[in-house]
């Protein structure tokens, strides 16, 4: 039996109100716990950048104050959910607080260098791209920011649906990344077959970019997508 206390972080404030990302990593976490462990406390949701540490994130500093304190593992969906941060990852295994992530629970601290290099290697590539795109927008012409009276024009439109598209490249740039080493793993342990790899991922805990179970289908697509 293993005493968690829960963490979970969504990066805007739209996100936190209507649960969009989170239901996700709650889900992760409830097929991650098993039979006899337990939760202390409320979990614990932090609104917030993946890039700042625990001390501009009063809702981590003070899951990790309850872990000191009861000898409890801090539990999280995702490493990224935790930081996008190298330094910040490798001073909190060199701390005294334990934690798991359910994406990767028997990672050992080499693997766990390696995925937070990629998310933050990720998350400069992401707001790199943001502010590539943003730029070329106003260089345009495009206003920028919420409604302002009148309006769109169909360039401008046209405008927000790439930026749109770019985002959704992003999230799929950034998710090709963080499950490439994973399928990786998997066929190196002689599983090759898609229907094989979605069952290892799920028995992992792995959940889609939607949040569910994957389907041979989805694997041989991600497949096409990364080559």
């Amino acid at each position: 039996m293993t005493a968690y206390v829960e963490y979970y972080r969504v990066s805007t404030d739209k996100q936190g109100r209507s649960g969009l990302g989170l239901e996700g990593q709650k889900e992760a976490v409830r097929r991650f716990l098993r039979d006899g462990d337990t939760t202390i406390q409320p979990p614990f949701v932090e609104v917030e950048s993946g890039k700042k540490t625990d001390q501009d994130r009063p809702q981590l500093r003070a899951a990790l104050e309850v872990c000191r304190k009861t000898g409890a593992t801090l539990l999280i969906a995702k490493l990224d959910r935790l930081a996008r941060d190298v330094a910040f990852i490798a001073a909190l295994m060199k701390s005294d607080v334990r934690f798991v992530a359910c994406d990767m629970p028997d990672a050992d601290p080499f693997r766990l260098h390696i995925e937070a290099a990629i998310a933050e290697e990720e998350a400069r590539k992401i707001s790199q791209r943001t502010k590539a795109a943003l730029a070329a927008a106003k260089a345009r012409g495009v206003k920028l920011g919420g409604y302002r009276g009148y309006d769109l024009t169909q360039e401008q439109r046209a405008a927000g649906a790439e930026r749109s598209a770019a985002s959704r490249a992003a999230e799929a740039s950034k998710r090709a990344s963080a499950l490439s080493p994973i399928i990786d793993a998997i066929r190196a342990e002689g599983v090759t077959s898609a229907s094989g790899i979605a069952r290892a991922l799920n028995d992992r805990g792995i959940p889609t970019s939607r949040g569910g179970k994957w389907q041979a289908v989805q694997v041989q697509r991600f497949l096409a997508l990364v080559g």
